[in-house]
């Protein structure tokens, strides 16, 4: 018999990586945005309220924090 002698310590090391691997790729699909993807979109917000306060016609008192 010729078996293959394996390191118990380090395939659960091995096992451990894979698992928390995978957590965190479904974590990443579960809650899915890069912190610039989220800045990218507060600033393209922030532009569309500029732009859309600077067309109004006329101003409500107490807008004036805009």
């Amino acid at each position: 018999m010729n078996a293959r002698i394996i390191n118990l310590k380090s395939r659960r090391k091995q096992k451990a990586r894979a698992d928390k691997a995978a957590q965190a790729s479904a974590n990443a699909a579960k809650f899915g945005r890069t912190k610039a993807q989220k800045q990218q979109e507060q600033a393209s917000d922030d532009q569309v309220v500029r732009h859309l306060d600077g067309h109004r016609l006329d101003r409500a008192p107490g807008d004036d924090d805009r």
